[in-house]
């Protein structure tokens, strides 16, 4: 489950002009705080890291 949230909240950063905070409620989660330390466990990297590195 939380594989398939970061494959969606990845593609969305990559696709969309969606802030990171708009991303973490998309993707269902209510702490912005969790969603970031999630997506910093999975990836290596924090979201808006990761948008700036590959758009």
């Amino acid at each position: 489950m939380q594989d398939k949230i970061i494959e969606e909240s990845r593609n969305l950063l990559l696709t969309t002009n969606l802030s990171v905070t708009e991303v973490v409620y998309e993707v269902g989660f209510k702490f912005p705080q969790s969603f970031h330390k999630l997506f910093q466990k999975k990836v290596n990297i924090s979201p808006l890291s990761f948008r700036n590195q590959f758009k």
